[in-house]
């Protein structure tokens, strides 16, 4: 082979070489206006998506009826210094706040008819914690006179005698004022829990008795905390022998806390109360709304569908079932 013949061979053989090594011509792209336009086709359901699913909202569950027990004068720090068996286990399946705010004077009688009419003392008036038959009953339109007005079952049964200043006996189908031990008192309720209600405010008065007798935290206030403890399973089982425990709505609460032989003051110890819901659409958690007490009307109102008045200080607490209510704020009353 000749010199000259054999450089071309080998010319060509590298040529050939290299042109393998080359990509392959893209493809032209299609004309937009000769592509078929395709509707856009959602994820069927055997299709992954690459982005999370939103979860889907539901709507919250209803109880058909509501229970509200205080336990009169009760700490919060108190539950975790007794060995309080029921009310922890219920907490467990609760929304709680353990430094929820009672309004000023932080006192039974203006305490609770603040509770119960979701109103600061300036609006329903009761100012006074002593028994004065002239002084009448709570102002504004309160929780158990919403409920009987539009047809509920309202039922209170309290151990301290002054509390017929909370509402007019008109809006009441069965008040009982009965003078012994909170677990006479929880048998009584026992009784009547089978009969049927709507809406029930139970009052167990004795620890707050014995923190004015020998002291806040003492020994014997701890004793009776313990009988108020069991006085709250008897009512719990009550419930549930009657069928009616998974379609209550329970809030668990205090008037007060208390320090030294007593209460009444701005303190810390005597403002902050727990505040435990448990029922129908409540999860469970510890709350960041800053609850007053005067939310409770309010909550009952709304989850029972009943009007939530224009005028209450009180507001839902929307978080224990979830919700978010921009609007909370924490009253502060006096």
């Amino acid at each position: 082979m000749r010199p000259t013949s054999h450089l071309l061979l080998t010319l060509f053989l590298v040529l050939l070489f290299l042109s393998s090594c080359l990509p392959a011509p893209a493809e032209p792209l299609p004309n937009p206006a000769t592509v078929p336009s395709t509707p856009y086709q959602p994820p069927t359901a055997t299709t992954t998506p690459v982005f999370a699913q939103q979860p889907t909202l539901t709507p919250v569950p209803r109880p058909a009826r509501a229970l509200i027990i205080v336990i009169d004068g009760i700490r919060p720090d108190m539950i975790e210094l007794t060995p309080l068996g029921n009310l922890q286990a219920l907490m467990q399946d609760s929304a709680y706040s353990l430094v929820a705010q009672t309004i000023f004077p932080s006192s039974t009688l203006p305490s609770i008819s603040s509770m119960l009419t979701g109103l600061c003392p300036n609006k329903h008036g009761i100012k006074s914690d002593f028994d004065i038959p002239e002084g009448g009953y709570a102002l504004g339109t309160g929780i158990f006179e919403l409920a009987h007005a539009t047809g509920l079952r309202t039922v209170m049964v309290v151990g301290k005698e002054k509390l017929w200043h909370l509402t007019q006996p008109e809006n009441l189908d069965v008040y009982e004022y009965i003078n012994d031990r909170d677990t006479v008192i929880a048998d009584r309720v026992a009784e009547l829990i089978p009969l049927g209600f709507d809406l029930m405010f139970v009052h167990f008065p004795t620890p707050d008795g014995m923190g004015h007798v020998y002291g806040w935290l003492s020994p014997e206030q701890y004793s009776v905390l313990f009988r108020a403890d069991q006085a709250l399973q008897t009512i719990l089982a009550a419930l549930e022998g009657a069928g009616l425990r998974d379609e209550t709505l329970i809030i668990i609460t205090s008037d007060h806390g208390g320090h030294g032989f007593g209460h009444g003051t701005r303190r810390p110890e005597d403002m902050t109360i727990p505040w435990i819901i448990s029922g129908p659409g409540v999860e469970q958690k510890v709350l960041s709304t800053n609850v007053n007490t005067t939310d409770t009307a309010a909550t009952v109102a709304w989850a029972l569908g009943l009007a939530i008045q224009s005028d209450w200080d009180g507001r839902p607490v929307l978080e224990a079932f979830g919700l978010r209510d921009e609007q909370h704020i924490q009253p502060r009353c006096g």
